[in-house]
């Protein structure tokens, strides 16, 4: 009987011949050959088409020599592009222990972990500048048609949070993670979603024991305002002209200028429809939650890594492929709001702006010049009364909009 407890001590280790070479064979026979055995339908198990997945890996290839196959020194070739990659979306798409893999796509425990934390911040640092960017010229024009076409002039996207449960998390932080409706400690994702579920802004990080106001006070959301960056977004509504998008949100958002807030208890007909429509928008979020929950597991089970960075590069990856297939497949698919108008969602392919948020620039020590316009851009961001004229203007443009039986 060989005793493994001086084995270990010895610090030896029983050498594993996983045969490499087949499992990349077997891989491009299943699903990357002219005549693979698994069709496209089946190739849904990588959550995209088979042509998004064939890019990932090539900007990837291109990125780092991690994700080109390369000989050892015995001269065997190592795992392929296509294998690590795999490896990397198997853990996001289903949320596997890393050790699960090892049977089909014959690579250890530790190597798996390793391909997942690269292809993640492979992820963020090639494709987050085009699919984490704000809305552009371009995009926020399309996004004011669509919310005027759905009733709510202005409207940029709905912004809520979700929980992602970190069981890993050291004890000694547990306190400041924990919250007392979660039970178990959790970092929160701020997001704002629009009608297809592309989500154009993602903060991760706050610890879970804040609630949304904390969050907001800490996230960049409003950051290009401040910098005057922002895309020029002038609407009116009921008559009155309005120079700032808004945001659809729930009740314990504070009553600015920059949010829409339903109705608790409407006592008329105008408010109630009100408070039916923005509802029902105000959903676009928590699908958004539910589908990029749906496509990676990873992100409904807990969190079992130690690092917060670790943490914040796999939700953020998420995130970039969430929006990249929502931009592959949206084309194929039109959203219509009720029996007599529909907008088609069909976008064209463009170059993007730097979408991340960038600290505040042009404020340096000595006379600041320039700050009169930060506050000024502070106050109409903070501005009630504008918050509650907005509110009330929208409730005659959809009364008179969808009002009269037509709700």
């Amino acid at each position: 009987m060989v005793d493994n407890t001086n084995q270990r001590q010895r610090g030896t280790r029983r050498y594993i011949d996983r045969q490499r070479e087949d499992a990349n064979r077997r891989l491009e026979g299943d699903y990357f050959c002219n005549n693979p055995v698994y069709t496209d339908t089946q190739f849904r198990r990588y959550r995209m088409r088979r042509h998004l997945f064939e890019r990932i890996v090539h900007t990837l290839g291109e990125w780092s020599p991690y994700f080109r196959q390369r000989r050892d020194a015995f001269g065997k070739l190592g795992f392929s592009p296509l294998l690590k990659c795999t490896a990397a979306m198997r853990m996001l798409a289903y949320g596997t222990p890393a050790d699960l893999l090892d049977e089909g796509l014959r690579i250890a425990e530790s190597t798996t972990i390793e391909c997942l934390t690269e292809f993640v911040k492979g992820i963020r640092l090639n494709f987050g500048a085009e699919y984490l960017r704000r809305p552009t010229e371009d995009d926020t024009r399309r996004l004011l048609q669509i919310s005027e076409v759905r009733g709510f002039p202005g409207m940029l996207g709905s912004l809520d949070y979700m929980h992602w449960h970190w069981e890993n998390c050291p004890v000694a932080w547990k306190g400041q993670y924990t919250r007392g409706d979660q039970g178990v400690p959790t970092i929160m994702l701020e997001a704002v979603a629009s009608h297809d579920l592309w989500i154009w802004h993602a903060y991760f990080g706050v610890p879970g024991s804040n609630n949304d106001i904390n969050v907001l006070n800490q996230s960049p959301l409003f950051t290009n305002i401040l910098q005057g960056t922002a895309p020029t977004v002038l609407f009116i509504v009921n008559g009155n002209q309005y120079n700032m998008g808004y945001y659809l949100a729930d009740g314990i958002y504070p009553e600015w200028a920059t949010f829409v807030k339903t109705i608790p208890l409407p006592y008329s007909e105008k408010h109630k429809l009100l408070a039916k429509r923005q509802e029902a928008s105000r959903k676009d979020v928590e699908r958004a939650f539910g589908v990029l929950q749906a496509r990676f597991a990873i992100l409904r089970g807990p969190a079992r890594f130690w690092k917060e960075e670790t943490l914040a590069d796999i939700m953020y990856a998420c995130v970039i492929l969430h929006n990249m297939i929502v931009q592959d497949e949206r084309d194929s698919y039109e959203v219509r709001y009720n029996d007599n108008e529909q907008y088609n969602v069909r976008d064209e392919d463009c170059q993007y702006d730097q979408g991340s948020s960038q600290p505040l620039e042009g404020f340096n020590h000595g006379p600041l010049y320039e700050f009169s316009m930060l506050l000024e851009a502070n106050d109409s961001i903070h501005d009630r009364e504008k918050h509650h004229q907005l509110k009330a203007d929208l409730v005659e443009h959809i009364w008179q909009k969808f009002g009269d039986g037509q709700a």
